[in-house]
């Protein structure tokens, strides 16, 4: 362990950290209390910021940011309040052994690996040093690039167990663009509204299909060739992505993302990439393309190397949908 880890472990070491959590409803209500007290009490002795997603959803992500010592207390107190809540779910109950408190974390897919270490070494090694069981789901959370990350145990085994995690999450930072996890109402389609898109731009919901709608065709932003992605949108972009069949913009013939109707299911686009930036793009083995191709449901092709050429053309076949995220994810990979 070297002194960067050891500084970590002990909550010396002043970096600011956001984690992300992934509770039902009635764990939130827990967290919250009567008329929001423990809340309150965990952000005012932790000293960090806690902050819980709105909506009626059957989950929400609670938010804790701040220095790390401050971010050890919260999680300590959450896992105390939760270890409460089992003792007080036993005493009138017939069971004899006592759950264990669990946690999930949410976090970028890209950091999994580090998380897993080599043959799963590094995730053996935090299991045996801290008593704590950990696990990293298989696949990402739905519309996301994250994945959840359950942790269970003592409350102690579960603060222990945080503290490395927050060392390996230090130490590899995510690689490219997150779309993070944002969990879904229990029945009505959210309507949404992204801070960069024009007032004019709505939802409008067909059946199971969301589409974007827009009254007049506007600018948006243009990151390279026609397509654009407002920010806040890219999730919004990915479920699109991933709809089949195409979806139907409800008569609509200027959808919210120029170019994005259905009507021409598919279609290619070309990039030109200099040729000192497509390793990024291709990544070890072909694993960030290929995690490209999943995440937007476009089929990509890189051209050979042409002697002489600077640059590398990139084939991009699929919806609008799916190459408008294929484009945004290569941009952010290079």
């Amino acid at each position: 362990m070297n002194t960067k880890d050891t500084k970590v472990t002990e909550g010396g070491l002043n970096v600011t950290l956001t984690i992300r959590l992934l509770m039902h409803g009635k764990e939130v209500g827990s967290i919250i209390g009567k008329k929001g007290e423990t809340v309150k009490k965990m952000r005012e002795e932790s000293g960090a910021r806690i902050n819980i997603s709105e909506g009626s959803c059957p989950e929400r992500i609670v938010t804790i940011t701040g220095p790390t010592d401050a971010i050890f207390k919260a999680f300590s107190m959450i896992a105390l309040k939760f270890e409460e809540d089992i003792n007080a779910s036993m005493t009138n109950s017939t069971v004899t052994s006592k759950p264990p408190v669990t946690l999930r974390l949410v976090v970028p897919a890209s950091q999994c690996g580090s998380l897993i270490g080599k043959g799963g070494s590094k995730i053996k090694e935090i299991r045996e040093s801290t008593g704590a069981q950990v696990q990293v789901a298989g696949d990402m959370l739905p519309n996301s690039t994250e994945r959840a990350v359950t942790i269970s145990g003592t409350p102690d085994a579960i603060i222990q167990c945080v503290k490395q995690i927050c060392v390996v999450m230090l130490e590899s930072p995510p690689k490219g663009a997150t779309i993070p996890y944002r969990p879904k109402p229990a029945s009505a389609p959210i309507i949404f509204a992204g801070g960069q898109v024009r007032a004019d731009t709505i939802l409008a919901s067909a059946g199971n299909h969301t589409v974007l709608a827009q009254p007049q065709p506007a600018p948006a932003f243009t990151i390279q060739g026609q397509y654009a992605i407002p920010h806040p949108d890219l999730t919004k972009l990915h479920q699109l992505a991933m709809q089949h069949p195409p979806f139907t913009p409800l008569g609509q013939t200027t959808p919210g993302f120029p170019g994005l109707d259905a009507t021409t299911p598919t279609s290619s686009h070309e990039l030109t990439i200099p040729n000192d930036l497509i390793g990024c793009i291709i990544g070890r083995q072909g694993s960030k393309i290929n995690e490209i191709r999943q995440m937007s449901g476009a089929q990509i092709k890189i051209a050979n190397a042409t002697e002489g050429s600077a640059e590398r053309q990139v084939t991009i076949t699929g919806s609008p949908a799916n190459i408008s995220l294929a484009q945004y994810l290569i941009n952010a990979s290079s």
